[in-house]
């Protein structure tokens, strides 16, 4: 029989485990806002803090929200995540429509760390060509804003920039496996929430100086929770599918029905990031040539069309909206596909004995379950676009000066929530095994 101080050290261990991993995500989190400090070298700060200043609500403020102010500082973790980002919505495609790949993706672990590389080759490539991309328009930008240009400064800068988005995709990688949680949305979090106390101490600035009156300040708060509280309802929203099995039986009476729970947003937070990632890159290069018109590097018609795509491509423009809740409920379709395939799970169903009343098992339980997942997808992808947009579109026709809109509130409450229920199911195998250690089941956990 297990000794009691065997199951308090057991609990303690479980627990240490726990902690430990918490700890890894908090000192990951405090390397990567403070490599968001590090700038790049041969860059003038305060030209730089000039030019950000006449960047306000358009796409360039927005690609710095998500790198947590690493842009608007020049910092080596300017490029953030989004060139990893991008890199896995192109491999996943081609996962998809390639089928070589497509047959690699159903080698399991094996197949799965093969596919990781190519999307850590595509990162690579991306980010040197973002970054070659910022480096040589630096320049350009703004009188004075790189002290010596040349092609030593584009060297630095490129290798600067393309090393950090390298070391940014090799921590939220970390924080998944030694972690908790999805590193990279982890990341992307941190950098959202790291713009928050600037963010929230301008809008009180505003409303105390009489700019922003106190009832609208009000009403802003108050969408910010009911849109909180949607996203948590939704997020929590289950289909259950009664399920059967043939073989349980008690006596005469059969045994309760078991479910098949279906999420209503079984996506969660990839089809905006994803969204935002594809806006994102055209506008921000966009943005760039556009501004280099201003200095003399592009000629003064091509910049006029930059400058002109880069405002249309921006937060509360119409082509934005669109673009944006096409490519989200396009993602919502896509990427529930790949992680969920009805045609594998009814087949486990029939393995295991297990049928859906009134359904026959096999090809017409797989339909049922399609039919069902289609109908949740698409409610799923209307709720994820309404709470991405409208928040976004009440704060362009308030003119409230930051970018708060839905798709940062998403990302916060889908993490915070994610984060919660892993660090829950840990605690919850920990008690678990020292239930079991108590039953004196030998070898269990060797």
């Amino acid at each position: 029989m297990a000794k009691p101080g065997q199951d308090l050290k057991g609990a303690k261990g479980g627990m240490s485990e726990l902690s430990a991993r918490l700890l890894f995500v908090f000192f990951a989190i405090v390397v990567f806002r403070l490599g968001s400090f590090v700038p790049i070298p041969g860059i003038d700060a305060n030209v730089l803090a000039q030019f950000f200043e006449q960047q306000k609500g358009t796409i360039v403020e927005m690609f710095n929200m998500f790198s947590g102010g690493a842009l608007e500082r020049a910092s080596v973790f300017a490029l953030g995540i989004m060139p990893y980002i991008s890199a896995s919505i192109i491999v996943q495609l081609l996962t998809v429509m390639h089928p070589k790949l497509a047959e690699l993706k159903k080698e399991g672990e094996a197949g799965r760390r093969k596919i990781n590389q190519y999307t850590r080759y595509g990162t690579l490539f991306l980010a040197t060509i973002q970054a070659l991309s910022i480096s040589t328009q630096l320049p350009n930008m703004a009188a004075g804003l790189v002290i010596n240009p040349g092609p030593g400064f584009y060297f630095i800068a490129t290798v600067s920039l393309v090393t950090g988005t390298m070391f940014l995709m090799w921590l939220g990688e970390q924080i998944t496996e030694r972690g908790i949680g999805n590193g990279i949305s982890l990341l992307i979090f941190t950098g959202i929430v790291a713009g928050f106390p600037s963010a929230i101490g301008q809008t009180v600035e505003q409303a105390r100086q009489g700019d922003l009156h106190f009832l609208l300040l009000l009403f802003i708060a108050a969408v910010v929770v009911v849109v909180t509280w949607g996203v948590v309802f939704f997020e929590r929203g289950q289909r259950r599918i009664v399920v059967n099995y043939a073989k349980q039986q008690h006596g005469r009476q059969a045994a309760a029905p078991q479910f098949l729970p279906l999420k209503v947003n079984m996506a969660g937070v990839i089809p905006p990031i994803f969204a935002s990632s594809i806006i994102l890159f055209p506008g921000t290069i966009a943005a760039w040539f556009g501004q280099g018109g201003n200095a003399g590097g592009t000629s003064g018609t091509m910049a006029d069309f930059f400058q002109e795509l880069s405002m249309m491509l921006s937060q509360g423009q119409p082509l934005h909206m669109i673009l944006y809740a096409a490519a989200t409920i396009f993602f919502c379709f896509f990427y529930t596909a790949l992680v969920f395939n009805p045609r594998e799970t009814a087949e486990n169903l029939k393995k295991s004995g297990a049928f859906i009343p009134g359904i026959r098992p096999g090809e017409q339980t797989s339909k049922y379950i399609d039919n069902v997942m289609t109908r949740l997808t698409l409610a799923g992808a209307l709720y994820i676009t309404f709470v991405c947009l409208v928040p976004e579109f009440l704060m362009s026709a308030l003119k409230v000066q930051f970018y708060f809109g839905g798709t940062s509130l998403l990302i916060i409450v889908v993490v915070i929530m994610d984060f919660m229920a892993q660090v829950q199911a840990h605690r919850m195998s920990h008690q678990y095994e020292s239930v079991l250690k108590k039953a004196n089941l030998k070898g269990y956990g060797r």
